[in-house]
């Protein structure tokens, strides 16, 4: 029936840019004088944003993402500190905390039959796995990738330890109001908004030099080019 029908999730990145980190932003920037919302009704709305956002997401398409869930944890948890007036250096905890856990699970999975690494970046989604897989058992170079993979997985893990830690210390210096506090929602904001070039944009980067690594493995292993080792669907466009 049509009516059971999951839509097809396509990314909107400047949607979530804007709904998860710009917009609280500025909530909590400009709007928790007492003039305006007040502290404890922005902090509110500021993390009803990403957090309404992230539930859209989840009810509408379905997706079941630990990343995405993890995050949720995290705005919940912020709110938390700040609606019942925690000391703020609980804050920079909480922020090192999540990427940290998200590291330890890569590793952690670097031990099972499913590394997150290989979810994430060698799938079939983005690679064409079965292809690239009877290349890899022609040219006797199975063991080898495999090699190559763990060492990713612990590149990707260490992206997570660098989030954890600029996390850590972007908290630490922005963020010294008691929570609560005017001060507190401002700095809470500024620290979010600066979060996504000083962190973000880094980790995207190191993501994008772990999957050339990993496609630059494959080049020489298959021989094969871009275009033929991406998945079909890819290829085509």
């Amino acid at each position: 029936m049509s009516g059971s029908h999951t839509p097809d999730h396509q990314p909107r990145p400047f949607v979530d840019l804007l709904v998860s980190i710009v917009a609280p932003s500025l909530v909590l920037m400009k709007l928790s004088g007492d003039e305006h919302l007040g502290s404890v009704n922005a902090l509110l709305l500021a993390l009803a944003l990403p957090l309404g956002w992230g539930l859209f997401e989840l009810v509408k398409y379905r997706k079941k993402n630990f990343i995405a869930v993890l995050g949720m944890i995290s705005v919940g948890l912020t709110g938390g500190i700040g609606l019942l007036e925690l000391d703020a250096g609980y804050l920079a905890i909480k922020e090192a905390a999540i990427p940290a856990i998200i590291g330890l699970a890569v590793l952690i999975s670097t031990q099972t039959r499913y590394p997150l690494v290989r979810t994430l970046l060698y799938n079939p989604n983005v690679l064409n796995v079965d292809k690239i897989h009877t290349a890899l058992e022609k040219n006797n170079s199975t063991a080898e990738f495999e090699g190559r993979l763990q060492k990713a997985s612990y590149f990707f893990a260490g992206t997570f330890l660098f989030s954890s830690i600029m996390n850590y210390v972007l908290a630490k210096w922005i963020v010294v109001s008691p929570s609560g506090t005017e001060a507190f929602n401002e700095e809470l904001g500024r620290m979010t908004l600066l979060s996504y070039p000083v962190i973000a944009i880094p980790s995207m980067v190191m993501m994008m030099l772990i999957f050339y690594y990993l496609w630059r493995t494959i080049r020489r292993l298959t021989g094969f080019t871009l275009e033929e080792a991406l998945a079909p669907h890819l290829a085509e466009k």
